[in-house]
């Protein structure tokens, strides 16, 4: 999946001369966290979070000085220069800057411009999807050896029954000649496969303790 396909277009920017008021009236009427801050051309120059505006706005209890700190230019407290990313960049790839740099959100910049924005909810709307989790599904793990071809060897049990794949994951094992297939299916009842599964000879993580009922 690439950035193009989860980023919002509909960006909503300022230039570095506006206030900080115009930036916390903008936060506030748009329930958004951060305004990239751009130049006559839409370039990139900064960044603001809704952190960055509580922070400058003078305390409440503070009459002298609240007037002078709301008039303050925006980029007297934007942070630059920004991480952005491209929109064919991966998702997968980016949810690591958003991981070690510990981001809440990333502008997209295509040829220099700003053209979209990419936040954590966004990162974990896609990881819902990706793991299949937006649609009634059921979820079964199997242990299996870690060797060139298991996978659709596996996956070759449920299409005997022609169950509906929605996903599937690959996870790490404490052994490392083994690893874990996470299958979500699309059945009512995932008895038959899961009891397919057994009489294939795989060990089944989840559910360990389901079996067919005996006719």
């Amino acid at each position: 999946m690439l950035v193009e396909e989860i980023m919002k277009t509909d960006v909503i920017t300022l230039p570095p001369t506006a206030t900080i008021a115009e930036a916390l009236k903008l936060l506030q009427e748009n329930h958004i966290r951060h305004i990239p801050i751009v130049d006559n051309e839409n370039h990139v120059i900064g960044i603001v979070s809704d952190r960055d505006v509580r922070d400058a706005s003078p305390s409440i209890f503070d009459e002298q000085t609240k007037h002078q700190a709301f008039t303050n230019e925006i980029r007297s407290i934007m942070s630059y220069p920004v991480v952005t990313v491209h929109p064919i960049d991966f998702v997968e790839e980016i949810a690591h800057v958003f991981y070690d740099e510990e981001f809440a959100c990333l502008p997209v910049i295509s040829e220099d411009t700003l053209i979209g924005i990419v936040t954590e909810k966004d990162m974990l709307n896609t990881l819902i999807q990706l793991t299949g989790t937006n649609v009634q599904s059921s979820r079964i793990e199997i242990k299996v050896p870690h060797k060139p071809g298991i996978l659709p060897e596996v996956a070759a049990v449920f299409g005997k029954r022609q169950t509906n794949i929605t996903s599937v994951l690959i996870y790490p094992y404490n052994d490392p000649n083994y690893k874990i297939l996470v299958f979500r299916i699309q059945t009512m009842n995932p008895l038959p496969v899961i009891q397919d599964l057994r009489d294939a000879g795989y060990e089944l993580m989840w559910p360990n303790n389901l079996t067919e009922p005996k006719i």
